[in-house]
C-alpha cells in the first residue's frame, strides 16, 4: 500500500509559477507510473501529466503542454509538477496519482486502479 502526500499549492498571479511535490511512503515508486490530475469546482477530475517508471517518458494534457513539466526522483520517492505561465483556468485541486502500470499513458484514461493510488490533493489558485 502506498501513501501519497502533495504539497506546494497556493495562490499565484496569472503568468506565475508553482512547483508541486508528491511524497510517497509505504512502497518504492520505482515500479509505479506516476501522474498528476486536477479538479476544478463543478468539474470532473481531469488528467494533467504522467511519467514512466524511469522518468524517461512523459505524457501531458494538451491544455498544459509546454507550460507544465512532470519529473520524478525515485531515490527520494518524490514526484514533481513544475507549473509555469499559469492561467486562471489552471485553478483546481491537484492530485498526485500512482499505479503499477507499465504503460505510463494508460493512467490518463483509467486513473489509478486502487484507492490508495490517490493523494489528498493540494489547492492551486491562479488570480487574474
Amino acid at each position: 500500500q502506498v501513501q501519497l502526500v502533495e504539497s506546494g499549492g497556493g495562490l499565484v498571479q496569472a503568468g506565475g509559477s508553482l512547483r508541486l511535490s508528491c511524497a510517497a511512503s509505504g512502497r518504492a515508486l520505482s515500479r509505479y507510473t506516476m501522474g498528476w490530475f486536477r479538479q476544478a469546482p463543478g468539474k470532473e477530475r481531469e488528467f494533467v501529466a504522467s511519467i514512466s517508471w524511469s522518468g524517461g517518458s512523459t505524457n501531458y494534457a494538451d491544455s498544459v503542454k509546454g507550460r507544465f513539466t512532470i519529473s520524478r526522483d525515485n531515490a527520494k520517492n518524490m514526484v514533481y509538477l513544475q507549473m509555469s505561465s499559469l492561467k486562471p483556468e489552471d485553478t483546481a485541486v491537484y492530485y498526485c496519482a500512482g499505479d503499477e502500470l507499465r504503460d505510463y499513458t494508460l493512467i490518463a484514461t483509467i486513473g489509478p486502479r486502487h484507492n490508495d493510488g490517490w493523494g489528498q490533493g493540494t489547492q492551486v489558485t491562479v488570480s487574474s
